[in-house]
């Protein structure tokens, strides 16, 4: 009987999560009559693609979307790289005032990154990095909450495995691909997944940085979207659906390790010298 009522909750909230996806990709394939009349309907008379075909002749919306894929795999392999690097340092090697630092670079996320905008801005400027991918992507190519995943789940890994290793002669970075990497794959799954998200959907941070249409990633690109065809529903609608879908590759690709990482739980290690 439990087991009904907990299926049955998360039945209706998978629904509930899916209606608006369904509603947007209804929308979009609408004709202006059907999405303009009243009341609304989920079923489609009379479907077409002329949202899509304008999205694609009337803005570049491929530019922004290439713009948006290069900006965020590039931060998600460089993140995935460097918080496994430096988690590995943290987690299995001994050091002046490991943590001490450790739990300074903590204390950073309780900093807004709201406070970081002007002077990340201002370094931008003096490095003449304003309006090119040095912007978008070097600031972000390492994050505390990465390492601080990394580190938690390493911990994990018996020390004897890094021991082994060296008497067999590897060396640091051979340990590290050799016995880290293929043991810590769910968890860089999870920060891989989390990371092209959050690159995926950053508004603020391109805004400030680009001012040209070249340059711009598709949220600048769907804000001006809505900007200039703001009664064009369908149209915008289509142009939601572009930007979602990669993101949606992107989980199913790494389902099975997200769900593996989280159900590991790499936190065990948590608070240990």
């Amino acid at each position: 009987m439990m087991k009904t009522v907990i299926y049955s909750f998360l039945f209706l909230g998978a629904v509930s999560i899916a209606i608006p996806y369904v509603w947007m990709f209804v929308t979009s394939i609408k004709p202006v009559e059907e999405v303009q009349s009243y009341p609304p309907s989920f079923l489609v008379k009379h479907p077409t693609l002329l949202a899509y075909h304008d999205l694609f002749h009337l803005i570049p919306i491929l530019r922004y979307v290439w713009n948006s894929i290069y900006v965020a795999t590039t931060v998600t392999f460089a993140n995935v790289f460097f918080c496994s690097l430096a988690g590995y340092a943290f987690a299995k090697h001994r050091f002046w005032a490991r943590d001490k630092i450790f739990f300074v670079l903590l204390g950073s996320l309780m900093i807004p990154w709201q406070v970081n905008i002007i002077s990340g801005f201002i370094l931008m400027r003096k490095l003449g990095w304003l309006n090119s991918y040095n912007s978008l992507i070097i600031p972000s190519m390492a994050g505390v909450f990465g390492v601080f995943l990394c580190r938690q789940f390493i911990m994990s890994i018996p020390d004897d495995l890094v021991d082994a290793a060296k008497i067999d002669g590897c060396g640091e970075f051979a340990i590290y691909r050799l016995v880290i990497l293929p043991l810590i794959k769910p968890i860089l799954a999870t920060l891989a997944i989390f990371t092209f998200m959050q690159q995926w959907n950053n508004f603020i941070w391109p805004l400030i940085v680009i001012n040209s249409s070249a340059m711009r990633t598709l949220p600048l690109g769907l804000s001006v979207l809505n900007g200039q065809f703001g009664t064009r529903f369908a149209m915008i609608m289509a142009g939601a659906v572009v930007a979602t879908t990669p993101m949606l590759i992107v989980f199913l690709a790494f389902q099975k390790y997200f769900m593996k990482g989280i159900t590991m739980t790499g936190f065990k290690g948590y608070g240990a010298p």
